[in-house]
């Protein structure tokens, strides 16, 4: 379970990266601390739906979007 937590972590950092975000500031716009964003680009957190529903619309992706490739 560790490896998928990291790909969807990587992702999630190189999606924030391509739109400009830094993590303070994506954090910020999920509503999160910076250091809980960290862990969860790290792979150290196991996401809930409801957090990744945060993500993906701060990012204005899709789920799918988000996990396409993993």
């Amino acid at each position: 379970m560790q490896e998928i937590l990291k790909k969807v972590g990587k992702r999630i950092a190189d999606l924030r990266k391509k739109r400009g975000f830094s993590q303070e500031e994506f954090a910020h716009e999920c509503g999160f601390h910076r250091s809980y964003m960290g862990a969860v680009e790290r792979g150290e957190k196991n996401l809930t739906l409801i957090t990744v529903d945060r993500i993906v619309k701060a990012l204005k992706i899709s789920f799918v979007e988000l996990f396409k490739g993993l």
